[in-house]
């Protein structure tokens, strides 16, 4: 088994780093103060290459055979995951000791009472955005176990590296006046259906424009003319009979996967998406001996808004300790690289991005450290899922007619904060 070294690059700082690791990178095996017994994860299900979530377990397991993990997987979808840890946290079951949560569901489960505040935890080294998920009311509940930030997506060659929405635009308006774009619908699209992707969307295209929905002190700002400014660019852009379309005009129904396949058969230039399509579109590429590498990755125009899981303690548990250091081992610098490097996901601890071979297994890490230190976080409030979607009722008509904010839209929202 090959690790890298974090960096160092020359062979006497593999080897230093060798020895390292073999000294401190994984958690002690000593399971003196830790309660025997199975542990056990809510999480969705792992989407990393490999597997890597249930190969950490695994060497969990091999450490600490008097506390066996096993990850109890839900659906994919975020609904059906939020509808089932609440309700498994509602109910009398001490069968789970560890969730795996949305880092927007932190705060929920956090006043709830769902889950443990983790006291006297070293938290050095984690980026600093992944970690302000974990904290509520001035308490730390979970570690970052993986993070996520949107990234630019456009075909390459031929297409020029966009840095601001009229690049984009612009850039749409050159490759329609090309007569061999035969296959190109529209110059971009994005995650516009009626789910969270449409309020990550939203909220990134409002911030770019250099406004906000909640601001800091928690005051509802939709009204302002930059936030109208954002989602009138979404609306426009989506307006378009004829050609050149900007927004693909299926935007509105695609999610992830969709607006993946219409940029990987080239339908578009240009696509928001997180970091797992990059991986997908590779696959795509490797498939087809003639388009080797047909796609580069930019930050997006302003902020991405900060996705991610943290990991926290269920407090019906009957074994904090060991779920507790269980997580302090998931979240380990060690387990950190093998999730990106191996498996894709982006990590929570600024070491990894800066190691040799991890920049060679996922050559956009520059760029997603950047879009990761650069992204805001969704409102933090127990209140996120009523908010969310309050906020796509009142965005998605706005996309589909093309009409204007509705009058009572910062009355809903701010109601929708009061939950």
């Amino acid at each position: 088994m090959k690790w890298s070294s974090f960096g160092l690059g020359a062979s006497a700082g593999v080897l230093a780093t060798a020895l390292v690791w073999a000294l401190v990178a994984w958690p002690s095996p000593d399971e003196a103060g830790l309660e025997p017994g199975e542990l056990v994860i809510m999480s969705g299900k792992d989407q990393s290459n490999g597997g890597q979530r249930k190969e950490l377990v695994d060497q969990w397991n091999q450490m600490h055979p008097n506390n066996q993990a096993k990850i109890k997987e839900l659906p994919l979808g975020a609904d059906e995951q939020y509808t089932e840890m609440v309700a498994h946290a509602q109910s009398n079951s001490a069968d789970v000791d560890v969730y795996n949560l949305d880092v927007a569901w932190t705060a929920l489960f956090a006043e709830r009472g769902y889950v443990l505040p983790l006291e006297d935890v070293n938290t050095d080294g984690f980026l600093a955005k992944p970690l302000r998920t974990a904290r509520y009311e001035g308490k730390l509940w979970a570690l970052p176990f993986n993070a996520d930030a949107g990234l630019m997506y456009y075909r390459n060659p031929g297409v020029k590296k966009p840095s601001t929405w009229d690049d984009i635009a612009d850039e749409t308006r050159r490759l329609f006046a090309e007569p061999h774009n035969t296959s190109l619908a529209a110059g971009y699209t994005a995650q516009l259906a009626d789910y969270e992707g449409l309020v990550v969307n939203a909220l990134e295209a409002i911030w770019d424009e250099g406004g906000e929905v909640v601001d800091e002190q928690g005051t509802v700002r939709i009204d302002s003319p930059e936030a109208r400014a954002g989602l009138r660019r979404l609306a426009d852009g989506l307006r378009a009979t004829s050609n050149p379309r900007l927004i693909l005009p299926e935007a509105p129904d695609h999610d992830e996967t969709s607006s993946m396949t219409a940029f990987g058969e080239g339908k578009v230039a240009f696509m928001r998406n997180w970091p797992v399509a990059f991986r997908n579109l590779q696959s795509l590429a490797a498939d087809d001996a003639n388009q080797p590498a047909f796609f580069a990755v930019a930050a997006l125009p302003g902020p991405s808004v900060l996705g991610g899981q943290n990991l926290a303690v269920s407090s019906k548990s009957t074994k904090p300790r060991a779920a507790r250091a269980l997580i302090e081992f998931l979240t380990s610098p060690r387990s950190q690289q093998i999730l990106f490097e191996r498996g894709g996901f982006a990590a929570t601890r600024e070491v990894v991005y800066r190691d040799a071979e991890v920049q060679r297994q996922r050559p956009y890490a520059e760029v997603l450290l950047d879009a990761i230190n650069n992204a805001k976080l969704r409102p933090v409030t127990p209140c996120y899922v009523r908010f969310a979607e309050t906020f796509r009722g009142i965005v998605r008509p706005m996309l589909l007619s093309g009409g204007g904010l509705p009058p009572d839209a910062t009355q809903r929202l701010t109601d929708a904060l009061k939950c």
